[in-house]
């Protein structure tokens, strides 16, 4: 479908954002992007009953999804993704620079498929986004939407 959202990118800081974008559209990852940089814009992307019509917006087949976030941290989002039927299937990447014990073993609990934390260096984080996208949108095969 042309209109696919193919990733979701959930990050509120630009030039990790930026980073994050190069690697995808340097390997051809992604051709639709959506980004968002709170976590409240998160849920009303994915959730917002707002459309009259009754339609959603598309689903991303992945989500690439930042902790330390505004309004709505990246815990709370991950808990609403994964408690619906909706989103519970999509594969959700958790990208942070945070490595507390309590934020990796709460994200698996609520039943993250991936915990990466973020490289400082900018090869390694290019390539480890290069990894996450390859795997993710183009080797997995997944049932995501079908919950």
């Amino acid at each position: 479908m042309m209109n696919e959202v193919e990733i979701l990118i959930v990050e509120d800081n630009s030039s990790e954002l930026e980073l994050a974008l190069y690697a995808l559209k340097k390997y051809h990852l992604a051709n639709h992007v959506v980004v968002l940089q709170d976590g409240a814009e998160v849920i009303e992307y994915l959730f917002g009953s707002g459309k009259e019509d009754g339609s959603f917006n598309r689903m991303p087949k992945l989500i690439l999804l930042d902790l330390k976030l505004p309004k709505v941290n990246g815990i709370e989002v991950l808990r609403r993704i994964k408690a619906e039927p909706r989103t519970r299937s999509i594969p959700v990447v958790v990208v942070t620079s945070s490595r507390q014990d309590q934020d990796l073993e709460e994200c698996y609990r609520l039943g993250v498929n991936s915990y990466l934390v973020k490289p400082v260096n900018f090869d390694q984080f290019t390539e480890a986004i290069r990894q996450v996208g390859f795997y993710w949108v183009l080797l997995n095969q997944g049932n995501q939407g079908t919950d």
